[in-house]
């Protein structure tokens, strides 16, 4: 079965109080982890109608602080399935709500796996691409992967064909 991209959009807003930040009145960086990955796992479930567990997580860098009684939306959209595993981008914003501002924080991919009644890996849809965003992400994503594999030891740099490519020429 094929799912779009746009069906496993899942847009959450959460507001940073004063148990969410740091001593210098900014968002945690745990905290907002905690609710991307919450966000990104509910990504992934909409497109596999499975439970999921979480197999990665990218480098996350910190753009732009989000401070005290600011508002945080993050944007999580599966970018491409492969046999068992989903990856999810996501877009992080910090709002402003008094002043009507909003700015990027940060953006991530996370890695999911499907999971049967066994709490084994189990197949999941294949995805479908419409936008000119989600096919460059789509077409990205075996790069990432392999990437991802090569760093966790799963894969040997000489097997990342689609890596390979970007550096050397046949």
């Amino acid at each position: 079965m094929e799912k779009k991209a746009s069906e496993s959009l899942v847009v959450m807003t959460e507001l940073v109080l004063p148990n969410d930040t740091n001593n210098f009145g900014n968002l945690m960086g745990g905290r907002l982890m905690y609710w991307m990955d919450i966000a990104a796992a509910l990504a992934a479930m909409k497109h596999c109608a499975a439970p999921v567990v979480t197999a990665s997580v990218d480098n996350i860098s910190f753009e732009t602080p989000i401070k005290i009684g600011n508002v945080v939306h993050i944007e999580a959209k599966v970018t491409r399935a492969f046999s068992s595993s989903m990856e999810v981008h996501m877009k992080v914003y910090g709002e402003d709500a008094i002043q009507q501002y909003k700015y990027k924080s940060n953006e991530a991919y996370y890695t999911f796996v499907a999971l049967d009644p066994n709490g084994k890996p189990r197949p999941v849809n294949k995805l479908v691409p419409e936008t000119e965003e989600e096919i460059k992400l789509f077409d990205g994503a075996l790069r990432r992967r392999q990437l991802r594999l090569i760093l966790g030891g799963k894969m040997k740099p000489d097997e990342a064909k689609e890596l390979k490519a970007l550096f050397f020429s046949e």
